[in-house]
């Protein structure tokens, strides 16, 4: 569970942003009536879902973009080589490509609450710390600032927690986080920690291939089905069989400009969909089903593992290939669940609505004058009361966050006879 994300000098994000999804206190009738979009914790609340709003080129899948890349850091760094440049764009402007880029996220994992922050440039790693709250109480783990010395002594200190912390320290370069070599030498808060970037946050959709699915599948498809009828399919049986079939490889040396093409022997799955109009004829689900069915049935074996484990989905343009009911119904199967949570980018303004969401659950984006982004809430907008058309107020520019377009006829015009050069 997710309690808070905060990211500075990422692609367009300058200045620290703060995506906070413990609940803010709402004590109105409708925020009560809406108590299902939160999680219990500790003496507060924890938002199940949040929704990022903002026009095109705001920033808002740079927050996507930049969640991702900090987070794929922890399970990837440990592999880095001296050559290596880390796959993010610092600000561009105002000196920030000479300053670093700092993460922060602050989380509860099998009941304990952690705070783990980093800052970088493309090239290295400068500071680095974890804390934690084993009693309720902020406890730290180790601290780590690559400009304290040059020993691994003067850059490291730790308390007890972790068992020989210098033998990691002393194998971990300035390319990597510690984090993720403590997890590869087997220290026990370490593999925590990687345990939850790695399987509890979900950085989008699931890539799948034929043990995947067949895994996913075969754990999920009495709710799968169900899933799958409640969004308006005629599906009532789906059948996974695995086939061997001929195919080739292809093998590329770049160091030698050889190409070269192999026969295998490759294991498929084979798919068939049964639907309510004729149950004993089976239809193949490569060929004969419909992109959108495709698309639903990938996503919901992907959300289904996430809601039954309390995991942490992050999408951006969830209404991408989905009609917007699809879209609401993927936002109430989060609300409906026990402790999984769902951030997510979106321009489709159906969705604000505070019958829905609460304030606290919606978020903006701008571009600012010196080309940054500022992200905020609908919350921080004390005068705006929740009985109001908040769809209706975002598309009059009430909260910013949207393009302003000069689509005049005249402008239309002038720009449809403008003379070619």
């Amino acid at each position: 569970m997710i309690l808070e994300i905060r990211l500075s000098n990422f692609f367009s994000i300058k200045d620290e942003i703060v995506l906070d999804l413990r609940a803010a206190n709402i004590n109105t009738k409708k925020s009560q009536e809406l108590f299902d979009n939160t999680i219990p914790y500790d003496d507060y609340s924890v938002l199940k879902t949040i929704a990022i709003y903002g026009a095109n080129a705001s920033g808002k899948s740079n927050i996507i973009k930049a969640i991702r890349f900090c987070a794929s850091m922890v399970f990837t760094s440990h592999t880095h080589n001296e050559n290596s440049v880390f796959a993010f764009k610092p600000f561009k402007f105002q000196g920030y490509p000479n300053k670093p880029s700092r993460f922060f996220i602050r989380f509860v994992s099998n009941g304990i609450e952690y705070e783990y922050s980093y800052s970088l440039t493309q090239k290295e790693i400068v500071t680095e710390e974890l804390y934690y709250y084993p009693n309720g109480r902020r406890a730290k783990v180790f601290s780590r600032d690559e400009k304290a010395g040059k020993s691994k002594n003067e850059i490291y200190s730790f308390t007890s927690v972790i068992k020989k912390p210098m033998d990691v320290a002393e194998n971990t370069s300035v390319k990597s986080l510690f984090i993720s070599r403590a997890s590869q030498m087997d220290r026990e808060i370490g593999k925590e920690i990687f345990r939850f970037f790695n399987e509890k946050l979900i950085l989008g959709y699931k890539g799948f291939n034929t043990l995947s699915t067949e895994l996913l599948f075969r754990n999920n498809k009495s709710s799968l089905l169900s899933a799958l009828q409640i969004a308006d399919s005629d599906i009532i049986d789906i059948k996974i069989s695995k086939e061997i079939r001929p195919g080739k490889n292809v093998n590329a040396d770049f160091l030698t400009n050889k190409v070269s093409i192999e026969d295998v022997v490759q294991e498929h799955l084979k798919i068939s969909t049964f639907h309510k109009t004729s149950p004993s004829i089976a239809f193949d689900f490569g060929t004969e089903e419909s992109d959108g069915t495709k698309v639903l049935f990938f996503i919901m074996l992907t959300i289904l593992d996430i809601i039954k484990n309390n995991k942490v989905l992050l999408i951006d343009e969830i209404e991408e290939s989905l009609h917007s009911k699809i879209v609401e119904y993927i936002i109430g199967m989060f609300h409906a669940s026990a402790g999984a949570q769902l951030i997510y980018a979106t321009h489709n303004t159906n969705l604000l609505d505070l019958n829905k969401l609460r304030k606290d659950q919606i978020y903006f984006v701008n571009k600012k004058q010196d080309a940054s982004s500022d992200l905020y809430s609908l919350f921080d907008y004390k005068d705006f009361r929740e009985t109001m058309d908040v769809e209706k107020a975002y598309l009059q520019g009430r909260f910013d966050a949207i393009p302003y377009i000069n689509d005049s006829i005249a402008n239309l015009k002038a720009l449809l006879n403008e003379p070619a050069k």
